[in-house]
């Protein structure tokens, strides 16, 4: 559609922002964060929750699949009831806004719809590309055709009033906003229906469920399958260079950078997830992947290290040197860090007669010379407790206690 949209062609193509917004409301923003675009694509994820949530899931699918194409946004693919393949496809989109109050005037359709995207953007009031919602419809010819087969076909709702169903279509991609609050959409998705701004709910968490679902099966047209692949995370693309992300329960993020890659996506966009996944745990589930040196960002700064140290203490007291070894190959992780009375995993092996555990930690860098709030060392717990063995590995090591 880019080509075919006057003021796309205008922007500097070297722009950039991105812009974060969590679950709990905190957001940032870097770059041209608040210059304002149009959603295009984009759009097509609210549309078709707005359908969900007017009709039903089983009513509206009757009328769009939900299976992905493997092609392009603006092609045209049927599924086996003859009806376009998902809602995230151009065609499925226009089935999407054709059943978005069919009964209003255009006018109030639209308002419908404007209403939604403010309300999940935090109460801040959206605009209209209407110089570009004008060119697009000027040259609509693709979209007429895959409404007219979509309507031949039988997956037009009855009664459906085509043209305005096309006029909606161009202006809910027409809706503009900048990245800051296109975050915060993202993060309302990522919140389950809930804008972290406002606490209001928009979608039901059903909705939103089968809308990320959607979004990483169908999300990047005939990149999908890739950006699931290497990226996993739910996502849309507009070809104004707009890229929504959401991490569950976690962030929504926007990228807009203009300039697109040979099948419409933001090459700055794309390469600031691969980025993202390569840093951060934020690709669900996070937990299968153990011992794994990214970090967690739903975790404070101090937060792992503290874990940590209680985790590693508690499996050297059991003497479980499988999890030891585990916890002790995580990047940071400092053996001699006591816990809250300055007690070691060392301390706590050398307490309990952990030989195994003792020679481990000695051999990986834990200092013997460590002492609690009370003065001790691992040796002394180990004396105390009649643990001659590990008395014998640590009395080399622990000069102080000879």
């Amino acid at each position: 559609m880019a080509d075919r949209i006057s003021g796309l062609a205008r922007i500097d193509p070297d722009q950039f922002a991105i812009s974060l917004c969590t679950v709990d409301g905190q957001r940032h923003g870097v770059g041209d964060a608040d210059f304002p675009f149009s959603v295009e694509e984009v759009s097509e994820t609210v549309s078709h929750c707005m359908a969900w949530e007017e009709h039903g899931v089983d009513v509206t699918h009757r009328h769009i699949g939900r299976e992905p194409t493997g092609r392009g946004s603006g092609e045209f693919a049927l599924d086996r009831r003859s009806g376009p393949r998902h809602p995230v496809i151009d065609s499925g989109a226009l089935l999407s806004c054709a059943l978005i109050r069919p009964e209003l005037p255009l006018a109030d359709r639209f308002e419908q719809v404007a209403l939604t995207w403010q309300r999940l953007a935090g109460g801040r009031r959206v605009g209209v590309d209407e110089s570009g919602r004008l060119s697009a419809r000027q040259r609509a010819d693709r979209e007429v055709v895959l409404g007219r087969v979509s309507r031949e076909s039988g997956a037009l709702p009855p009664g459906t009033d085509l043209s305005q169903a096309l006029d909606l279509y161009f202006r809910c991609c027409a809706v503009e906003l900048d990245a800051r609050t296109l975050a915060v959409v993202a993060a309302a998705l990522a919140n389950g229906g809930v804008c972290p701004l406002t606490d209001d709910r928009v979608f039901g968490r059903e909705t939103v469920r089968h809308c990320l679902s959607l979004m990483s099966s169908c999300g990047m047209d005939d990149f999908s399958g890739e950006f699931a692949f290497t990226i996993g995370l739910p996502a849309k693309s507009g070809v104004s260079g707009a890229l929504m992300v959401v991490v569950p329960g976690l962030m929504g993020v926007c990228v807009w950078s203009p300039r697109l890659d040979e099948l419409g996506n933001s090459v700055r966009g794309i390469e600031f997830c691969r980025q993202l996944v390569k840093r951060f745990e934020v690709r669900p589930p996070v937990s299968v992947v153990r011992g794994a040196r990214r970090k967690d960002p739903r975790k404070r700064p101090d937060q792992s290290a503290a874990e940590s140290v209680v985790a590693l203490c508690w499996a050297a007291s059991q003497g479980d040197l499988d999890e030891v070894r585990r916890l002790a190959s995580v990047a940071g992780t400092d053996l001699s860090t006591g816990d809250y009375d300055g007690r070691t995993p060392l301390h706590l092996a050398a307490a309990e007669g952990h030989v195994e555990v003792t020679g481990y930690l000695l051999a990986h860098g834990a200092n013997p010379a460590a002492t609690d709030r009370w003065g001790g060392t691992a040796l002394t717990d180990a004396r105390r407790g009649g643990h001659t063995r590990v008395a014998e590995l640590l009395d080399p090591h622990t000069p102080v206690d000879r």
